[in-house]
Order: C-alpha cells, then structure tokens, then sequence
C-alpha cells in the first residue's frame, strides 16, 4: 500500500520517528540503526515504509534504504518472526551481514541476538538460506568483467543472486557490482555485497 514518504522530519523520539508530508505527521516505527542513520529535525527526509495491520493495531515501520524493507519482510515470513525480533535482528547486524549469515548457515552468531535463541536462529537459517538464493542468474554476463579481479565466478554469481532477492534488476546493479569487484582485494562474499549496497544507495 506504502512504498516510501518524502517530507520534513520533525521528531526523532525511539521507537518512533515523525515525518511531516502535506501538513500530515506520520508516525513512523524504526529501529535503533535508523534512528542512527536520521538526519537532524526540520530536515528533508525519505523513508521507505512497511505497513503492519493487525486486528488491534496498525502501524508503519520505516527504513532507510528499501533493501533493509526487504529484508524485514524476509523474516517477518518466518514462524514466530514478528515486527520486535525482525527489528533486533537488523539492529545487531548490517543487512549485508546478516544475508550473508544465514547463506553461510551460521545460526551460532545470529542467536546472540536479544530475545533469538538457538532454535530460532537455526530456524531463520533453514528458512530463508532458499529465499535469499533460489534466482537464477546468468554468471557469464558478471564474471566477464571480473576476469582480472582477484573475487571469484561463485562469489559475483552469489552476491547477484541475492540482490536479485532484496528487488533489484541486472541492469540496476550490474554497474555498482562491477565497481565493487575493482574495489575488493579479497575474495569476500559478504564484504563484495556489502560494497555493491553502498554504492547503489548513492543513487
């Protein structure tokens, strides 16, 4: 129903934000790392909105960037996953690392997040490592670029997939990736999706 506002921030008050469009105060529910990423009172401001409708109460989550959205959604659809442990997951980890935890199947580290035990850790790993890898994406059109690059074919094909999972098309991010390989010294699946993010919020 909501993709995103676009107006004057007005009040910045955790767990909410307000955002002030066409004299309308829209109260907004964030978590601790986008009430870090707000700009000051009075400023301009875009946040990208997630509508919660339950039987007693509705509500707007908000993000900075639409991947983390996405990735909101993504645990949201996991048994026992509510708006509460969705938001302590993606305040204990970038968005990038935590993707790249549960592709690596490291339930270990995400169950030190607060109020996520070990099952459910375990849980969120078996149900999401599907639906953060199961795009199939032509490998040739990335690594043929990469031919001098010191990443890997297995790598540049995982981080494509799993930016075609967070809503982004081969031609929004073939440039940024591409420019994230020339940049990394290392063969880093984590660390080349989390350059490509960078680089496509820029725009």
């Amino acid at each position: 129903m909501f993709d995103y506002i676009k107006g004057v921030l007005t009040n910045k008050n955790y767990p909410y934000c307000t955002v002030e469009c066409n004299n309308i105060g829209y109260n907004i529910l964030i978590n601790n790392r986008t009430l870090a990423k707000l700009g000051d009172i009075n400023s301009d401001i875009k946040i990208y909105l997630k509508l919660i409708h339950k039987e007693d109460l509705m509500s707007l989550c908000g993000f900075i960037k639409k991947e983390d959205r996405v990735i909101f959604d993504i645990l949201t659809s996991v048994s026992g996953i509510g708006t509460k442990a969705a938001f302590a997951l993606l305040d204990e980890f970038e968005t990038s690392e935590l993707i790249s935890l549960v592709v690596e199947e490291n339930a270990k580290v995400i169950s030190r997040t607060k109020g996520i035990g070990a099952k459910m850790a375990q849980k969120i790993v078996l149900e999401l490592k599907d639906k953060l890898t199961k795009i199939d994406v032509n490998a040739q059109i990335l690594t043929a670029k990469s031919s001098s690059s010191t990443v890997s074919n297995e790598t540049i094909a995982q981080a494509g997939t799993i930016l075609q999972s967070l809503g982004y098309n081969q031609n929004e991010y073939s440039s940024a990736l591409e420019t994230a390989i020339t940049q990394l010294k290392k063969d880093d699946a984590q660390e080349l999706l989390k350059e490509t993010l960078k680089i496509l919020s820029v725009f």
